[in-house]
């Protein structure tokens, strides 16, 4: 029995809404606490409150799901040293874990099974200036890089971005408009226009679910 505990806002079984996972059943599990405050974000309820719950009771309600898919997210997960306890344990019981994480924290410890969703953060988002930049090294090539698009200077910030690190030659780049402030129309245009190697996605539960949050 592990007496290892995290603080959860939420576990919750859902359709995954964003990354290349988009539409599968999944559990998530949603860890309290967040060093960014981004303007646009969806998950403020998640900075603070929540629940002390060992590894063993947040494994046991992951079971009670009939799905192998596991996502972990917050707030940001990364903030909770035991989240990489957590990730391991849940690749260990033979989960396919995708871990969301803001990238303004280091992702060299995270097991190397797990898919790393990780943001970086443009201007428009209030914290470009937390983007861990190292963190790039670490990515795998089953790993994803997300930008979260406000306006037009996002957009061509994300641009210079991937042709500064190369993105697309080290794993799937993932460009999502800000919902309510960005058309979504305009950016799948932009990006056919400029041709560039990346997935256009739009949330997809909250086109399912009007009321829905997360990232």
């Amino acid at each position: 029995m592990s007496e290892t505990t995290l603080r959860i806002s939420e576990i919750f079984y859902s359709l995954q809404g964003e990354s290349t996972r988009c539409g599968l059943p999944t559990v998530f599990i949603r860890l309290t606490g967040c060093p960014l405050r981004c303007v646009w974000c969806d998950t403020a309820y998640a900075f603070n409150g929540g629940q002390k719950m060992s590894l063993d009771a947040i494994l046991q309600q992951v079971k009670s799901f009939n799905t192998r898919y596991v996502t972990v997210t917050g707030g940001e997960p990364l903030a909770q040293p035991a989240c990489l306890d957590l990730i391991r344990q849940l690749a260990d019981e033979d989960y396919r874990v995708s871990l969301e994480t803001s990238g303004a924290l280091d992702i060299s410890a995270v097991d190397e099974r797990v898919v790393n969703v990780m943001d970086l953060k443009a201007p428009g988002s209030g914290e470009e200036n937390k983007n861990r930049f190292q963190n790039i090294e670490f990515l795998k090539a089953q790993d994803e890089i997300k930008f979260v698009l406000a306006n037009e200077s996002d957009y061509q910030w994300a641009k210079a971005r991937l042709e500064e690190f190369q993105l697309a030659s080290r794993c799937q780049v993932l460009f999502s408009p800000v919902m309510g402030e960005m058309s979504p129309t305009w950016l799948a245009d932009q990006i056919l226009s400029d041709q560039l190697p990346v997935r256009f996605q739009i949330q997809l539960h909250k086109n399912l679910w009007a009321d829905a949050q997360g990232k």
